[in-house]
């Protein structure tokens, strides 16, 4: 089973910097834009190592400007380890109210604990090397991998009624906020439950490829390879908000009928005009459903469909349809909103809005362990870099 284990985390001193101008939000969800936003913003915003750049004063490459950067951060006083190994609370507060709530620790990566962290969806290539150098670099885990713990209990262990050890509103009005859990009762209790049952891989599957690799490369008995920073959470309706994510299509051949080309597998009933009416009340009801500028429409699998896209799973269903186009773009969006508007600025030719995955879907299929298709699922909000790091180095 997974071995979850305390450790003595590396954090901002509250005393020295404002926590919300130095978090930033994980590297894959971080653009050009919002990095130098991110940038100009502190200092020592942890966008700077987790997205780092060539320093061209000292000519060093990305890699060793971020592992410059930590080490002078260190040595100033900015980041502070704490004196003893602990698990760290972090609950992240939506403005609408909603919470999830975790554990971030450290996840095993040797053998009989890895195998018991399994991938939740197949992922898209993605350039791993990236990663695995600034991680050789700067021997910091930046970022947490996110796990669904199978077991039952976690959050009850979770004691959230104090005030925080840190707390932070990120620029979504997210509140993120951390305790220091070191009590050894409740970290034996914690350690228990994580590990008496498979982690699932919710996200941050490519930092766990890299976390990986790189114990296999630095060898058995490096300090701190043996583990990688996670957040566990239960996996529960009342601890997750899980999110649909939507297909965008383009380059597609003029005079193409996509809403022929659904009727194969779907039966297509037209919802109206692609006003903005028709379009809010599809993606606030969740719907299944074709947007064009000719128009929208709802999509319902015919009978069949599911077994032969091979599972019950919408983006299976609608990944047969793609497959059947002929050549053509295919990009996404998490919101409803961002997926209309790349149709009425005719960004994309069409969007297929999908509905989100049930927590039952998760569960059943990582007890089954299988992997949903890629970008099946959008877990939020997404725990922000710089709440807690983890020096793999002892000292």
């Amino acid at each position: 089973m997974p071995r979850f284990a305390p450790f003595a985390g590396l954090r901002y001193d509250s005393a020295r910097v404002t926590l919300a101008k130095v978090i930033a939000p994980p590297y894959d969800v971080v653009g050009p834009t919002e990095r130098a936003t991110l940038a100009a913003r502190h200092s020592v915003n942890a966008i700077l190592v987790e997205l780092p750049e060539p320093d061209s004063r000292s000519g060093s490459d990305r890699y060793a400007a971020a592992a410059a950067r930590l080490h002078a951060w260190r040595a100033d006083g900015v980041l502070v380890r704490d004196r003893d190994p602990a698990f760290y609370a972090y609950r992240m507060t939506d403005p609408d109210g909603s919470t999830t709530v975790g554990v971030l620790g450290e996840l095993g990566l040797e053998p009989g604990s890895v195998e018991e962290i399994l991938p939740h969806e197949e992922t898209l290539p993605k350039a791993k090397s990236d990663r695995l150098e600034l991680l050789t670099a700067t021997r910091v885990n930046l970022s947490p991998i996110w796990g669904l713990s199978l077991a039952s209990g976690l959050t009850a262990l979770v004691d959230t009624a104090g005030p925080p050890t840190a707390s932070a509103t990120d620029d979504d009005g997210v509140l993120h906020e951390l305790w220091v859990v070191d009590d050894p009762s409740t970290v034996a209790a914690v350690a228990e439950v994580v590990g008496s049952a498979p982690v699932v891989v919710a996200d941050g599957h490519h930092r766990l490829a890299t976390a990986t690799t790189y114990r296999q490369g630095a060898g058995v008995g490096t300090p701190g390879a043996d583990g990688v920073l996670a957040l566990v959470v239960e996996l529960s309706e009342d601890t997750l908000s899980v999110g649909p994510i939507h297909r965008l299509l383009s380059g597609l051949p003029d005079g193409l009928d996509l809403v022929d080309a659904f009727t194969s597998w779907f039966d297509v009933a037209r919802a109206g005009d692609c006003t903005e009416r028709t379009t809010t009340a599809l993606g606030e009801s969740s719907a299944l459903a074709l947007v064009t500028p000719a128009g929208c429409w709802l999509l319902t699998p015919r009978d069949g469909t599911p077994e032969a896209a091979g599972s019950d799973l919408v983006s299976s269903m609608v990944a047969m349809v793609l497959a059947e186009l002929p050549d053509h773009e295919l990009t996404f969006a998490h919101s409803w909103q961002e997926a209309v508007a790349a149709v009425s600025s005719e960004t994309v030719q069409a969007a297929v809005l999908l509905p989100p995955v049930t927590v039952a879907q998760i569960d059943a299929w990582a007890r089954a362990r299988r992997r949903m298709p890629p970008k099946s699922t959008y877990f939020h909000p997404k725990p922000r870099t710089g709440m807690v790091f983890r020096a793999l180095d002892p000292d």
